[in-house]
């Protein structure tokens, strides 16, 4: 807000100015000081956060300049140092009116608009601001005026800002690393990762670069190179609790679950009890199969959020995968209760059903959890195979093209086609549908052999992915 720091209001004759203003607070004369003694104290006040006291003073000094708008500028400045944002606005809008041109009343009224949360008068202030300023005071402007527009979720107006902040200063590091959070903010994760990468050339001892870009990693699916990114966070910073959790993620993605566990039991002893995290050491014995340790875990973190749903939907499935399904389904109901829209507990629910041979159940179930996720090619999978084996490969071939119909975007429907023609005999039509999705794309395309094992060994099929 100030072109110096506290040091340069030093000079001079502040400290007995200071002891001279204590003396008027406790009733004593304070007497006449020239108007840039009463600047010096003002600006010392402000600085220091004695915003009450920056009030009387600049009351005081406007008793004896009144015609000198700075003092009504910094009186603006206390009044926003102690929230009475209307006034301090009401001050600045009387300044503004006065004709005092201001980098410094421009770049105070665009704060004190952002503290206000009216991002849209903040912008034109920023703005503003940003054409009065020197060329040393343009990077925070700049950084200001792309948070605003972050806050109204205008992500690409941001980013032009910050793109010209580094036109205009390649080494404005801030402005990078905000490019990447923008970028991330549009799931544009390529582009993220790009610009964690590039802020880490020019800063490698970050270590919330490092984290933000391993989270990066993390949200297109590239664990190994998170965890190599939280790898890095970690030989700089071992205190930082979040990237053990998010590393426990990575781990238990690829899984690798006795280092998930180290990494969240980590997490719990630097951050404290997290129910997700405990849920999440539970996934992970549950998967090594240590079905005790891992209904301990789940029970752990209900203990800590009893209405947590992945707590009960984990003691379900452990009680199913223990021969207890019928026990396990009243757990499962009760996280579906608690989340029902998450596709993943109804699509649970649906296979207990089926593994109990209530089919209707299961079937009714399985479409809940499609339409709540469309996408899902496990769900959707599991529910043709259910079609197919309760009522026909018609009934299945029927279901499959109308819901390719109305939800076109699940990349598993021509897979799943493909088999079903091939088990109805039209081997032609199979095989020219699956050489379509090897042009289309081959590593997709070989989740056709996952889909039914048993095509590994027809030599049409092998043949097109060889």
């Amino acid at each position: 807000m100030f072109d110096d720091e506290e040091e340069e209001y030093n000079d001079g004759n502040v400290s007995e100015d200071l002891k001279r203003f204590e003396a008027f607070l406790s009733g004593g004369e304070m007497g006449f000081l020239d108007s840039d003694r009463w600047e010096a104290l003002i600006d010392h006040l402000i600085i220091v956060g004695q915003y009450q006291k920056a009030l009387i003073a600049s009351e005081e000094a406007l008793s004896q300049f009144s015609y000198n708008g700075l003092f009504k500028l910094r009186r603006a400045q206390a009044f926003s140092g102690i929230g009475k944002l209307k006034e301090s606005i009401q001050l600045l809008s009387e300044l503004e009116r006065m004709g005092m041109p201001s980098f410094e009343l421009l770049l105070t009224k665009a704060s004190v608009f952002s503290q206000l949360k009216d991002s849209n008068n903040a912008i034109k202030y920023f703005r503003a601001a940003l054409n009065e300023a020197e060329p040393e005071d343009r990077d925070e402007i700049y950084l200001d005026l792309a948070v605003e527009y972050e806050n109204v979720g205008k992500w690409r107006d941001a980013l032009r800002v910050l793109e010209e902040a580094i036109e205009k200063n390649p080494h404005n590091e801030g402005a990078i690393y905000e490019i990447a959070f923008c970028y991330d903010q549009l799931g544009e994760y390529e582009k993220s990762i790009e610009c964690y990468s590039n802020f880490i050339d020019e800063n490698p001892y970050s270590f919330t670069a490092w984290y933000n870009l391993g989270n990066a990693y993390l949200k297109v699916e590239n664990y190994e190179q998170a965890i190599w990114a939280y790898d890095y966070c970690i030989l700089i910073n071992d205190d930082f609790g979040p990237v053990y959790f998010n590393l426990g993620n990575a781990y238990l993605s690829l899984d690798k679950y006795t280092k998930a566990i180290e990494s969240f039991e980590t997490s719990i002893r630097l951050d404290g009890d997290d129910p997700m995290a405990y849920c999440y050491v539970g996934e992970s014995y549950e998967q090594l199969e240590q079905y005790d340790l891992a209904k301990h875990y789940y029970q752990r973190s209900l203990e800590l959020a009893p209405l947590l749903p992945e707590g009960w939907l984990g003691l379900g499935i452990v009680e199913d995968l223990e021969g207890r399904t019928k026990e396990g389904l009243v757990l499962l109901h009760k996280a579906a209760e608690l989340a029902p829209d998450n596709s993943g507990i109804i699509h649970v629910l649906a296979g207990a059903y089926e593994k109990l041979e209530e089919y209707e159940q299961a079937a009714d179930y399985y479409q809940v959890a499609l339409g709540l996720d469309s996408t899902d090619a496990e769900c959707l999978m599991n529910f043709v195979n259910l079609l197919e084996q309760t009522k026909s490969l018609v009934e299945a071939k029927s279901f499959l093209d109308a819901f390719e119909e109305t939800e076109p975007n699940n990349d598993y429907i021509p897979l799943l086609k493909v088999n079903l023609w091939w088990k109805m005999g039209e081997k032609k039509g199979a095989l020219e549908l699956f050489k379509q999705c090897v042009e289309r794309d081959r590593k997709h395309a070989l989740d056709l052999f996952e889909i039914n094992p048993d095509l590994k060994n027809v030599a049409e099929f092998v043949l097109l992915v060889d």
